[in-house]
């Protein structure tokens, strides 16, 4: 089973056996914005720093950036998403990820927060 972390910008991080990353955003940040209109995603090949604003979700309430939760090369992005936002809202944790990287350092997941970290983190948002 993949492991799934979690950052406090509240994206979420699939470590693969090929040491790709899968990144979207949480449960929580869909909620949190609403229905989801427009998503613009990072080019394959973009080159980013860890907690570098990478991609833009737009909701009916607000914009908001994704950031990098580890730094790395984009191999992929989410076209589906792209076409059809609303995907996030329903499968914000699934098949509505946004893009994929070829991260720097595969062990660098270990500073993000497990999903327990995470709901515990989230219990101290007001």
């Amino acid at each position: 089973m993949t492991q799934i972390y979690f950052s406090e910008d509240h994206e979420w991080v699939a470590l693969g056996a090929d040491g790709i990353a899968t990144i979207g955003i949480t449960d929580h940040a869909q909620e949190a914005l609403g229905d989801i209109v427009f998503v613009e995603l990072p080019e394959p090949g973009r080159v980013v720093g860890k907690a570098e604003a990478v991609a833009v979700v737009e909701s009916v309430k607000a914009a908001s950036d994704v950031y990098a939760p580890l730094a790395g090369t984009v191999v992929e992005a989410n076209q589906a998403i792209v076409d059809d936002p609303a995907l996030v809202n329903t499968q914000a944790e699934s098949g509505a990820w946004f893009f994929r990287l070829r991260l720097d350092d595969a062990a660098a997941v270990n500073g993000l927060m497990d999903r327990a970290a995470y709901e515990t983190f989230l219990g101290t948002l007001s």
